[in-house]
């Protein structure tokens, strides 16, 4: 009886919104994050509130509001403004905007909620799904960044890279201090957690590098690629762990993946693992890990992500001895801003227009959650 009446709400939060879905003008608002003096170093730098994903004029030719901003915490934020009366809100996972259920509730035309990149987790899914808004991402839009830049991170972690480079930028010149934690990837064993669009990627990237790959998700790949790659299927993640030199984190957000990375299954990792993180910083117990990379049983932590975000300046993933962290820019490059500002616009096109989006996008449609999410 509840779920009927649940489902009873969500269909006609669908309808009234749905009825909103037509030709006139929208108000469309985009958070995104601010590029400064930087923001006419490149012409294709788009991703930023001065570049607004290049779709400025396109919209307001036809007679669309296009409000920009970098303003998205506390109650007099410049998103605050325009809570109740935006039709469709733009964020991005790099300067991500909370849309809580709260902020939902107050939305009463909002329709639609667009992720500019991959990782919708900063919305209350649940709560929109039960409002009938639809949140789409473009999905594939940046695999390729954050594949690339796990590498070279793993690269960077092995090798010892940054106390090196550190010693030139100070004028010291020690060998020995390098070279005693400096490692080949050749012959190590590498594990995915999460063998989505991210980790295939990673893991064909890997192949060239001769290591042992193995790969945990729900879902096994495709038995001919996974032969192309040569990459093993571990079904049981606490079996896998400590078979690992290096663990890679490739798993969405969700409920259940929320902090499974705790001190009791870091514990289960060999000591000495490389860790690389370019998934969620949520995903991670943050003091856990801070700790075992002060004991020295994670070798090296680098990633891009963290929580929340932006990282306060207290943080202690900015402390932790050898790390190799940075600000969320890992799916933020010049090709990938280009590539999902463009998904963007083609979706905004088709909202326009009243079509479908490309299936995969969808994150929630008609009250119901992508599978990853469920």
């Amino acid at each position: 009886m509840w779920r009927a009446a649940a489902r009873h709400l969500v269909d006609r939060a669908i309808s009234s919104r749905a009825a909103h879905t037509s030709a006139g003008s929208k108000k469309i608002v985009g958070v995104f994050y601010k590029a400064g003096e930087y923001a006419d170093k490149n012409p294709n730098f788009v991703g930023c509130v001065e570049g607004a994903l290049g779709i400025r004029s396109w919209l307001e030719s036809q007679g669309h509001h296009y409000i920009v901003t970098d303003d998205k915490e506390g109650p007099n934020c410049e998103l605050e403004k325009h809570i109740e009366d935006m039709h469709v809100l733009i964020t991005t996972p790099f300067h991500p905007a909370y849309v809580t259920a709260e902020r939902i509730k107050r939305a009463k035309n909002l329709e639609l909620l667009l992720t500019a990149g991959i990782g919708s987790d900063h919305i209350d899914l649940p709560a929109a799904a039960a409002a009938g808004l639809t949140v789409a991402e473009v999905t594939g839009s940046n695999t390729v960044s954050v594949a690339e830049d796990e590498l070279l991170r793993i690269l960077i972690l092995l090798r010892n890279f940054l106390p090196g480079y550190q010693q030139v930028v100070q004028g010291e010149w020690n060998v020995a201090g390098i070279a005693h934690r400096a490692y080949d990837l050749e012959g190590k064993t590498v594990g995915t957690v999460g063998a989505g669009r991210i980790g295939r990627l990673l893991l064909q990237r890997l192949k060239p590098f001769n290591c042992n790959l193995l790969y945990h998700d729900r879902l096994q790949i495709d038995p001919q690629l996974e032969k192309e790659i040569g990459a093993k299927f571990e079904e049981d993640l606490d079996a896998m762990l400590p078979k690992c030199d290096v663990i890679v984190i490739n798993t969405p957000l969700t409920e259940k993946t929320k902090g499974m990375f705790n001190k009791e299954r870091i514990a289960k990792m060999k000591k000495g693992v490389i860790v690389v993180n370019n998934a969620r910083g949520a995903i991670m117990d943050t003091q856990a890990v801070a700790e075992a990379c002060s004991s020295g049983h994670i070798a090296g932590y680098g990633g891009d992500v963290w929580f929340p975000q932006p990282a306060p300046k207290d943080h202690p993933w900015r402390y932790m001895p050898n790390h190799a962290m940075t600000p969320h820019i890992s799916g933020t490059t010049i090709d990938a801003q280009l590539r999902y500002a463009e998904g963007v616009k083609d979706m905004l096109d088709r909202y326009f227009k009243g079509e479908d989006f490309p299936v995969q996008n969808y994150i929630v449609k008609e009250g119901q959650l992508a599978s990853q999410y469920q």
